[in-house]
């Protein structure tokens, strides 16, 4: 059962940071994003027991999984009893060296990560990542996938996920809010979260990075949002579709009938 929390607070499940609502907007006209419908996280990979309870009880029935399939063999989701899941990998057309489907490998070796990412490189990784959220085949097909499910009844509560809930599933929780009449500077709002929500909780993961000889610095591009990721990806969908209406039908090939199914599941007059 969902707890009312302040919009956009984190729900506090240790093994699972950055763990949100996304509901409880205003999207224009009276309307309002609903409230424990769809949630965002980072994996599922280290949910310990006692949080395995606390997941349970946010009564999530479908658990949407946009890693890559190395990054879902090294850590294997531990789901919500009684949920399904449903694996969409965004980046399956993307080279293997894309800054987010290579996430845990960067962790692990800081000289791989200085290679990678050193100067201005990890903000371009993350930039032409955004931009094939957008326009990449697989990541047409995944989200495609992703809101028909929810369009044509996936159960609610769903979670939607990748490795650190912050690009993937940034992307795909902001495209959603827009098209349902959340402003743009709302939807940045939300986005730049991440920032407060996952970073304090990451302080080992740098810890550990630092001990094996890396500049933690380095990983901020990566592990943390900005918003030009995201503004990379609104101004990739409104040059290509023109608007975010355009980018759901003749984008991703949503029939109306969908979209105006998201609209009605995930909206509320009350």
């Amino acid at each position: 059962m969902s707890i009312l929390r302040p919009v956009g607070s984190l729900i506090p499940v240790s093994s699972v940071p950055n763990l949100r609502d996304a509901g409880g907007y205003p999207a224009g006209a009276g309307a309002t994003v609903r409230r424990g419908v769809l949630y965002r996280s980072t994996d599922l990979g280290a949910v310990t027991d006692t949080d395995a309870v606390a997941l349970d009880d946010l009564g999530i029935t479908t658990v949407f999984d946009l890693r890559t399939v190395a990054e879902r063999e090294v850590r294997p989701d531990r789901i919500p009893t009684g949920a399904k899941e449903v694996s969409l990998d965004v980046l399956a057309d993307r080279d293997p060296s894309a800054a987010p489907a290579m996430m845990l490998k960067l962790l692990e070796d800081p000289k791989l990560a200085e290679e990678a990412l050193g100067g201005s490189e990890a903000s371009e990784h993350l930039l032409s990542s955004y931009r094939e959220f957008v326009s990449l085949p697989s990541a047409v097909a995944a989200y495609r996938s992703l809101y028909t499910d929810l369009a044509r009844g996936a159960d609610a509560p769903a979670l939607i996920h990748c490795t650190t809930g912050k690009d993937r599933t940034g992307w795909g929780v902001a495209a959603l809010l827009l098209l349902l009449g959340v402003d743009e500077e709302t939807v940045f709002t939300e986005y730049l979260l991440t920032n407060e929500h996952l970073l304090p909780a990451l302080a080992p993961v740098f810890d550990r990075f630092r001990d094996a000889g890396g500049n933690p610095d380095i990983l901020l591009p990566i592990l943390g949002v900005r918003r030009e990721y995201l503004a990379t990806a609104i101004d990739e969908m409104s040059t290509t579709f023109g608007d975010i209406e355009s980018y759901f039908t003749r984008g991703l090939g949503l029939e109306a009938e969908d979209v105006n199914a998201l609209r009605e599941r995930l909206l509320s007059r009350d």
